[in-house]
């Protein structure tokens, strides 16, 4: 038997080992982002979310979030060249705090 403070501390490892995996996924994208869009575009992004087989990218509007969508359709083939897991690039509105 295990006691629960051994329980917990291993259950907030695996979690904060999750957290920072994403983090780390989420700042190796922005970088690659950022080498591959104009400035005036990169900008404009809010966050980025790989989940699952989709990347997920936010924008600060609904106006520069069309204009993200044409510029990463033809950076798809790069996308899924960066990372083969990829599936699905999807845009979204995430205004900035």
């Amino acid at each position: 038997m295990e006691s629960v403070k051994a329980l917990l501390s291993r259950a907030s490892q695996s979690t904060l080992g999750r957290v920072a995996e994403q983090r780390q996924a989420q700042s190796s994208w922005r970088r690659w982002l950022s080498s591959k869009l104009p400035a005036a575009l990169d900008a404009r992004i809010t966050g980025v979310v790989e989940r699952a087989e989709t990347l997920v990218i936010f924008a600060e509007s609904s106006a520069w979030s069309a204009r993200l969508r044409y510029a990463l359709a033809e950076l798809d083939a790069d996308i899924r060249q960066e990372n083969p897991a990829i599936q699905s690039v999807t845009v979204r509105v995430l205004p900035r705090r």
